[in-house]
């Protein structure tokens, strides 16, 4: 039996990567997707496990080879994607992939997959409360704080395109939401 994939996209500071952490610990048989990069490994990253490493070489020939499901070129010459082969060879071993991607991403990977695939959204309760969680965070400067509150009015216009979309004004709550949710999708009851 082939596996299924589920997509979380959703603006910095909605809590996605808090509840994509969460459901890989449900025992749904989920298995996270290693995005690619061109970035050079940081600390103690190893290749293949935090991210596949690659030269900005190597990750514009996979492009024009058509390797990638999706990618960005976040700065010239730094590119963040998912590989093809890391997710077809996971579902055909029948694994239920989980990627964290974003909004244009998701877009085009739900649109590959079609009905194998899942695409959930988790929405902030609103621009004010995300100000609040970024700033919280205590990692980003004023500006860049800014940049990505711009970013998240475009974000949030790509819901509609989602075939779920989870409010996240409580943690507990919205987790909930999404494990009930990929158990229905995955045919868990």
């Amino acid at each position: 039996m082939k596996g299924k994939l589920i997509i979380f996209s959703a603006p910095s500071g909605s809590g996605k990567s808090t509840i994509v952490n969460y459901l890989l610990t449900q025992n749904l048989n989920l298995k996270f997707s290693v995005s690619a990069t061109s970035r050079p490994p940081r600390g103690k990253e190893k290749n293949g496990v935090e991210y596949y490493f690659l030269t900005p070489e190597e990750f514009r020939k996979g492009i024009a080879g058509g390797e990638f499901l999706e990618y960005e070129e976040v700065y010239p010459g730094r590119f963040y994607g998912t590989l093809k082969k890391e997710v077809d060879n996971r579902l055909e071993k029948g694994e239920n992939v989980i990627l964290d991607v974003d909004v244009v991403g998701g877009c085009n990977i739900k649109r590959h997959y079609d009905g194998r695939a899942l695409s959930v959204f988790i929405q902030p309760p609103g621009i004010e409360e995300l100000r609040r969680r970024l700033e919280g965070r205590g990692t980003d400067t004023p500006e860049v704080i800014e940049k990505r509150l711009e970013k998240a009015g475009f974000e949030l216009s790509f819901a509609p395109r989602f075939d779920k979309v989870i409010i996240n004004d409580d943690l507990e709550t919205a987790r909930r939401e999404a494990l009930e949710t990929i158990k229905k999708f995955l045919g868990i009851a």
